[in-house]
């Protein structure tokens, strides 16, 4: 179990919003890629994505799987990033009446599950109303 816990630790992208950036056409992919969908260019320059964006798409989950049967209802939404890249996320600590395509949203780092009965903490980001 020790080395699930570690895995998860060591995707930079769950934790730093870390994408790839093409050198040879400037497409960002996130997560990274190894082979550029626009120009087949295999050359990356790390970059860290913004932090804030706008809602372009949600819907409130009301039956859900059953590790996150206690947190229903919840939003997931699309969100795009002030630098283009769009990323699927919960929006959390509001209410739901309050949640709107275009309003703004700031990324966060938060716990998302408990993982099997040892209880491994996974974390990732979410979206939290500006």
């Amino acid at each position: 179990m020790k080395n699930v816990a570690r895995y998860h630790r060591e995707i930079p992208q769950r934790y730093r919003l870390e994408a790839g950036k093409c050198t040879n056409c400037g497409y960002i992919a996130f997560p990274p890629r190894l082979i550029c969908p626009k120009c087949k260019s295999k050359k990356f320059e790390t970059i860290r994505l913004s932090d804030e964006g706008k809602i372009l798409t949600y819907t409130i989950i009301r039956v859900s799987a059953e590790q996150f049967s206690k947190q229903t209802p919840f939003a997931v939404g699309i969100i795009e990033l002030n630098d283009g890249v769009r990323l699927t996320t919960q929006i959390v600590d509001t209410d739901l009446n309050n949640i709107e395509i275009g309003k703004k949203v700031k990324i966060v780092f938060r716990k998302v599950q408990e993982d099997g009965k040892a209880g491994i903490l996974c974390y990732g980001y979410k979206a939290v109303l500006v």
